[in-house]
């Protein structure tokens, strides 16, 4: 029988080391990232059995595939088990696998289940949630974690992915990797209702949050003693409007992140001195399948909107070959990741905090699912500015019946061509001047007054 987890030796919280980090305008290079990867492997000794916590295709823009693969290449054999950070998104492809994660053999690949394969180890008490949320929320918080990371007997994890703003953490990653990219349901539902009740523009690019705190604290109480590695990227576009890591931070505590924060919020964070009118927003196709992850459209750019502003999202599609090597539509084509999920958002559409709040205290079904409510309320502009959805693969009903706008793609792409758009401000023939962000994904764009 194992030790129980509170008995075992904890090292130090709060140890860490910064691999490599670019003071010029440009990226590393692949062969750079590899040497330093590998040589941090080379540091941690001998491995016999490694898992690696990378975040799912959604992220690929981390470049946490790549380091998977050079982590593949050093410990070969060693590395038995790939478990993406699924949360409650889509299990990752064939050919997802085979475009983020090249060279690195699909028999690796574990998928997550947010609700059948964790453990609950515990909770957070209440009236430490009362506290820091200045009593929004005072529920106890039940920590949850996949049982392949809590019981799978490996002697290191790598926990694998990008420092970047964040509406429900208010910076990505880190422990967050852990307690939500493989945690279970009902750490996923607090943690995001948690983020949305309390205020996502008091998080938005902040390193210290409540839901961080919470995440944090349940992290040193309960998985301290675990053999986490974190590796922490941050991406961001070069001298030539590449995307490409350009910070590599590692370590097993919180020196990494918080390095990682200060350099993400340098490069990923753009204050504008006056408000935009008009933002429109492209959504790659192979990147946004759903509003779930598409209204990062809506959360990146909401602090620079100006009240009665608008929000033209573009979301074309295009086919891909999916599981079974069927063909299968890619881009925005339904509301949820989780089709549970999405039947709620498609029920009650997105709306204010208030409007939300009453609903989950009035409806069991969205009562018992409070990531769902959460996004309902991150979904909304809370009535301040309009949402135009301009997309391929669903209709005009479903996309007006959740509350959004709706133009046609044709119409929304011939005047806001993105192959005619620069990001930024870009002025039109006809003299309409628009703010323009070619993935909303790897950025915050806020009103400097809002955000001090």
């Amino acid at each position: 029988m194992s030790e129980p987890a509170s008995k075992k030796p904890k090292p130090t919280y709060g140890a860490g080391a910064v691999l490599a980090e670019h003071t010029a305008n440009s990226s590393f290079t692949d062969e750079q990232l590899r040497q330093h990867v590998q040589a941090l492997l080379k540091s941690l000794g001998p491995k016999s059995k490694v898992l690696v916590i990378p975040p799912d295709y959604t992220r690929a823009h981390s470049q946490a595939g790549k380091l998977t693969k050079f982590i593949y290449e050093y410990y070969g054999d060693k590395l038995t088990d790939v478990l993406p950070a699924l949360g409650s998104h889509d299990p990752v492809s064939r050919s997802e696998l085979d475009t983020m994660f090249e060279g690195v053999p699909h028999e690796l690949f574990r998928t997550h289940n947010w609700r059948e394969d964790v453990v609950t180890v515990g909770e957070i008490e209440g009236e430490y949630v009362a506290e820091i949320t200045d009593g929004k929320y005072s529920a106890p918080f039940p920590v949850q974690i996949s049982k392949k990371v809590m019981n799978g007997g490996h002697d290191l994890i790598l926990s694998v992915g990008q420092v970047v703003p964040h509406e429900v953490a208010g910076m990505a990653n880190h422990t967050k990797n852990i307690l939500v990219g493989t945690g279970g349901k009902e750490c996923i539902d607090q943690s995001h209702f948690i983020g949305a009740v309390d205020g996502m523009e008091k998080a938005l690019g902040r390193a210290d949050s409540p839901v961080r705190k919470i995440f944090d604290k349940a992290y040193g109480e309960f998985f301290s003693h675990l053999p986490v590695q974190f590796i922490l990227t941050v991406v961001a576009k070069d001298e030539d409007g590449v995307a490409g890591v350009r910070g590599l931070f590692a370590g097993d505590g919180q020196d990494c992140f918080r390095r990682a924060c200060s350099l993400s919020q340098k490069l990923n964070i753009q204050t504008l001195p006056e408000e935009i009118t008009k933002a429109v927003v492209y959504l790659d196709p192979d990147e946004f399948k759903t509003t779930w992850l598409g209204n990062k459209s809506v959360y990146r750019t909401r602090m620079a909107i100006a009240d009665d502003g608008d929000l033209i999202v573009l979301a074309p599609g295009v086919t891909d070959w999916g599981r079974g090597w069927v063909r299968v539509r890619v881009g925005v084509k339904r509301f949820g990741e989780d089709l549970g999920i999405d039947k709620l958002i498609r029920k009650y559409g997105y709306k204010s905090c208030e409007e939300v709040v009453k609903l989950v205290a009035e409806n069991e079904d969205i009562g018992t699912n409070l990531s769902a409510a959460a996004h309902l309320i991150h979904g909304s502009s809370e009535g301040r500015f309009n949402i135009t959805y301009c997309v391929e693969h669903m209709t005009q009903e479903e996309i007006e019946g959740v509350g959004y706008k709706y133009l046609p793609l044709s119409e929304g792409s011939k005047r806001y061509d993105p192959s005619k758009l620069t990001d930024g401000w870009n002025t039109l023939e006809d003299g309409e001047k628009i703010f323009y962000v070619s993935n909303p994904a790897l950025g915050l764009w806020a009103f400097e007054e809002k955000f001090k």
